[in-house]
């Protein structure tokens, strides 16, 4: 398989250290959780409290913060603070990016 691959992403591949592994391996266990996933779908359409999320997902207010605490310690989500409201969004394109092409595939079968 590794013949196959494109020279450059090949060279990339080569000296990946241990921090980058452990970073790869942690947006892919984001991404791993449906309920992370139904989140960061909502947030790439746009802003949203917590409550809304909460709302809009059918989830509580504790797990949605939950959940949010861990996509933003990844820095895949931030946040605004207007008042009491906290405001997430995404904070990562690439991440949005493979998401989206996951869905993507996921919906072509």
């Amino acid at each position: 398989m590794a013949d196959k691959m494109e020279p450059n992403l090949q060279e990339k591949t080569d000296d990946l250290d241990e921090e980058t592994l452990f970073i790869v391996s942690q947006t892919f266990k984001a991404l791993s959780d449906p309920t992370r996933i139904r989140i960061l779908h909502l947030l790439v359409q746009g802003e949203r409290s917590v409550s809304d999320i909460a709302d809009t997902l059918h989830l509580s207010q504790s797990s949605v913060s939950h959940q949010l605490r861990f996509l933003k310690n990844l820095r895949l989500v931030k946040y605004r603070r207007e008042g009491r409201t906290l405001y997430y969004s995404v904070d990562d394109g690439h991440v949005m990016n493979l998401l989206e092409q996951a869905i993507d595939h996921a919906l072509h079968h």
